[in-house]
C-alpha cells in the first residue's frame, strides 16, 4: 500500500532529525552527510503526505459543517469540502508518482560532450547553439557549468566540447538529452539559400563517485600541451594542459581549466574513468540482454532524438513524438517546453507498467 510506504518514510524522516541531533553524528562529516542526503531525498514526499493526512482529517469535520442549519455555513462548508476532495486526489496522484523507482544516477551531477557529426562546418556551428542553449537552461536551474575542453571552429562553434553540470538532480533532467540532434535550417555559410540538414551528437554521463574501476597506467597516452584561450589565443607558455587518451578505445579527454599541470590530469582522468565505465556497464548491460525499454536514449549517438527545424520554428522530439512550435524560445534556454513532456511520458509509461 502506497500509505504503509509513506508511513515508513515519515518514520525514517523522524529517526534521521534525531541522528542529526546526536553529537556523535555531528562529529562524523561522512555519516552527518549520508543522513543529510537520505533525509533531503525523502523531505518532499514526507511534507506532503503530511498534508495530505491533515486534508484527510479535515473532511468529517467538512462533511458535519454541511449539515448545519445556517444556510451560509452550509454553503461555505460544501465549497470547501469539494477543494479538500480535489486536493487530497491531487496529493494522491503527485504521491504516487514520487513514488515510482528511480533511476539510481538521477540525483548526481554530469559530464557532457558536444559534437558536430554530419554537415561539416554547419554541424559545428549547431554544436555551438546547443551549448548555448544548454548554457542558458543551467543558468535559468541554478546550477553551474565548467568547460573542461573546447575545440573551436574558424567558422564558428565547436567540433567537440566538454563540460560538467553540477546541482540539484541534474541527471534527472539532462539525461534525456543523449543522442543525435537534428538541425534543418539555412547555414550562414549557404549563398544560394537553401535549407542544410546537419547534426551534433550529444553525450550526457552522471559523474561517478565511488567506482570499482580504475585505469591502469600503462592504458594511457598522456599528452601536455600550453593552455589557450578562444582562437587559439595562448593564456601560459608553461605545459599546463593535458589531454587523456585511453589506448583501448582511442577516447579521449583534455583539460586546461586548471593552472597546474597536476589538477588538470586529476580532473581529465576523473572524467575520462567516468565515460569509460560507463561504456563499459552498457556494453555489459547489452550483452546480458539487461538494456531497459525506455523512452530515453542512453548515449547511442545513431540515434536521432530530436529536430530543430528553424524554418517553422519547430522542434520534434521523435521518442515521444511530440512536436512544439516555439523553437526561438527553446533554443534560448527554455528547454522544460521539450524535458517537462519527457518526464511525463516516462512517468506514465511506468505508471502503466511498461517499464520494467
Amino acid at each position: 500500500m502506497i500509505t504503509d510506504r509513506l508511513e515508513m518514510m515519515e518514520k525514517r524522516y523522524e529517526e534521521i532529525n534525531e541522528l542529526l541531533m546526536d553529537p556523535s553524528v555531528v562529529c562524523d562529516i561522512k555519516k552527518l552527510t549520508e543522513l543529510s542526503k537520505q533525509q533531503k531525498q525523502i523531505e518532499k514526499p514526507v511534507m506532503m503526505f503530511r498534508d495530505y493526512k491533515k486534508a484527510l482529517d479535515s473532511i468529517n469535520d467538512l462533511k458535519e459543517m454541511a449539515k448545519d442549519s445556517d444556510p451560509e455555513i452550509k454553503e461555505m462548508a460544501e465549497m470547501e469540502l469539494e477543494e479538500t476532495k480535489t486536493k487530497i486526489a491531487k496529493y494522491e496522484e503527485e504521491l504516487t508518482i514520487m513514488l515510482l523507482p528511480k533511476d539510481p544516477n538521477d540525483e548526481k551531477n554530469v559530464i557532457v560532450e558536444i559534437r558536430g557529426a554530419a554537415g561539416g562546418d554547419e554541424a559545428n556551428i549547431f554544436a555551438g547553439d546547443l551549448f548555448r542553449m544548454y548554457s542558458k537552461y543551467v543558468e535559468s536551474k541554478g546550477w553551474k557549468l565548467e568547460v573542461i575542453n573546447a575545440e573551436e571552429c574558424a567558422a564558428g562553434g565547436y567540433s567537440q566540447i566538454e563540460f560538467t553540470v553540477s546541482g540539484e538532480s541534474v541527471y534527472s533532467f539532462l539525461k534525456f538529452e543523449s543522442g543525435a540532434h537534428r538541425v534543418q535550417r539555412v547555414p550562414v555559410t549557404e549563398s544560394a539559400g537553401r535549407i542544410q540538414t546537419s547534426t551534433a551528437t550529444v553525450l550526457v554521463m552522471p559523474e561517478t563517485e565511488d567506482i570499482d574501476f580504475k585505469i591502469d597506467e600503462k592504458d594511457l597516452r598522456v599528452d601536455t600541451f600550453c593552455a589557450s584561450g578562444p582562437g587559439g589565443q595562448g593564456v601560459n607558455t608553461t605545459y599546463s594542459a593535458v589531454r587523456l587518451t585511453y589506448l583501448p578505445t582511442g577516447d579521449y579527454i583534455a583539460c586546461q581549466i586548471h593552472r597546474s599541470q597536476h589538477e588538470n590530469k586529476a580532473t581529465a582522468l576523473k572524467l575520462l574513468t567516468a565515460k569509460i565505465y560507463d561504456r563499459m556497464c552498457q556494453e555489459k548491460a547489452e550483452k546480458e540482454g539487461t538494456i531497459r525499454q525506455s523512452l530515453i536514449g542512453r548515449g547511442d549517438r545513431s540515434e536521432k532524438i530530436r529536430t530543430y527545424n528553424y524554418p517553422q520554428n519547430r522542434v520534434t522530439d521523435h521518442r515521444i513524438n511530440f512536436t512544439i512550435q516555439r523553437l526561438d524560445a527553446i533554443i534560448e534556454g527554455k528547454l522544460d517546453l521539450v524535458i517537462d513532456n519527457l518526464i511525463a511520458a516516462e512517468q506514465q509509461k511506468k505508471l502503466s507498467g511498461e517499464e520494467e
